[in-house]
């Protein structure tokens, strides 16, 4: 290829692989069949809506993006809005109406004048303030043409209280009704009651769909599709370090994809391997969020030289978890004793997870149950793999231990 052809295949990697975006095309989102059927029979059913949870990082907004595309049809509105926490109910349900783009035909004043298009604006359609009762009402008329499937993202921004309940009231009163729109909600939680806990009488309209972290084969289908689209291959080894390194969270998986291309494209190859991998550690290590490359420098800093932050947190990282990503101090004895290559207790670090959850350093772990049962998780799950590259790039773990660890689990 001529420098031109592999600046510009460079460029298109990044829109290949896009770890500061969620995925928006149907070519490009992989995995989560599971996860996506649930959603699309509750927009085939009436009276059922769906609320999407889990882990921030784990694509819950990317699945959210495509459920219209795979139902297909033109009659569809899928209008996505995101929540902050200034949202009243009306200023809620306005992001909705607002993200509606319809036009109506007006007839023309003079004689024989064609009728012209013109913007619906459909929050005149609603008399009086915005209600549960007035937006179904509203609802009701525009699914009888269209098929309606509203999705309201980061809905955990929303402060507890009177909007949590008056939406609450709107999915009672649509599934009630029957009306032919289904509420798609979308937040950051460990539960259906931390986002919707108003209504009991709703659990039944509700479709519970829990986003876990995702799988090796769903992570090496995001690498290999994007690939497939670039025209690259990558070995075998290479793709499963990204895999390992990504923790499930698919956001380092397209970080680490898209360094290690444009790496093994400056080396004029069309093949990643693990070379180009290691390079890629320390451009994503750059690239990270600046709040997670404070977070890890306040977490470990220190005075003496024979401290142990780094290789505690580090610990943490590779420990065992539940499925909502907790970990016991017993769970991170072995990781830490296979990096430091030498036997650990309890007591010797269990001062570093308590730090972990103060102020001082951070914090960066959250901490839940009772004296001598404490379980521990990050707080930011992107912490997670940032971590376990910074043991890499600094020398305190390599591949080989990496692997070990792993194979133990």
């Amino acid at each position: 290829m001529t420098e031109e052809e592999w600046q510009n295949l460079s460029i298109q990697a990044g829109r290949v692989f896009t770890p500061a975006a969620p995925i928006d095309e149907e070519r490009l989102f992989a995995g989560r069949l599971d996860q996506l059927r649930q959603v699309i029979d509750a927009v085939n059913q009436k009276g059922q809506h769906a609320i999407i949870f889990g882990e921030r990082g784990v694509g819950k907004t990317s699945l959210a993006n495509i459920i219209s595309t795979k139902i297909g049809g033109a009659s569809i509105l899928a209008p996505r809005v995101n929540c902050d926490s200034a949202d009243s109910y009306s200023t809620l349900w306005k992001k909705i109406f607002d993200s509606i783009h319809l036009t109506r035909q007006v007839q023309g004043m003079g004689f024989g004048e064609e009728a012209k298009a013109e913007p619906l604006n459909l929050l005149e359609q609603i008399n009086g303030d915005i209600s549960p009762d007035n937006v179904r009402q509203l609802l009701t008329i525009l699914s009888s043409q269209f098929l309606l499937i509203l999705i309201v993202d980061e809905f955990d921004r929303i402060s507890k209280g009177p909007v949590r309940a008056a939406m609450a009231d709107t999915i009672k009163t649509l599934s009630d009704h029957a009306v032919s729109a289904t509420m798609v909600l979308v937040g950051v939680a460990d539960s259906v009651d931390e986002l919707i806990s108003e209504h009991q009488s709703i659990e039944r309209a509700l479709v519970q769909i829990r986003m876990p972290r995702m799988s090796n084969e769903e992570l090496y289908t995001i690498i290999n599709n994007g690939l497939k689209i670039l025209g690259m291959s990558i070995d075998g080894e290479a793709r499963k370090e990204i895999a390992l390194l990504s923790k499930g969270l698919p956001h380092y998986t397209h970080l680490l994809s898209l360094y290690s291309v444009r790496e093994a494209l400056d080396k004029k190859t069309l093949n990643i391997s693990l070379s180009h991998i290691e390079a890629a550690i320390e451009k994503a290590l750059q690239k990270a969020q600046q709040t997670i490359q404070s977070w890890y420098h306040k977490a470990t800093m220190s005075p003496r030289k024979d401290n142990l932050f780094s290789q505690v947190l580090l610990a943490c990282a590779l420990s065992k978890t539940d499925d909502l990503g907790y970990f016991a101090a017993a769970d991170v004895r072995m990781p830490l004793s296979e990096i430091m290559e030498k036997s650990y207790d309890i007591a010797s670090f269990s001062r570093h997870l308590y730090e972990f959850c103060e102020t001082t350093r951070g914090p960066v772990l959250q901490r839940t149950g009772v004296k001598h049962r404490y379980k521990f998780r990050f707080i930011n799950p992107l912490m997670q793999p940032y971590v376990i590259m910074q043991g890499r790039v600094s020398g305190i773990i390599n591949r080989e231990k990496l692997e070990t660890i792993k194979s133990k689990y």
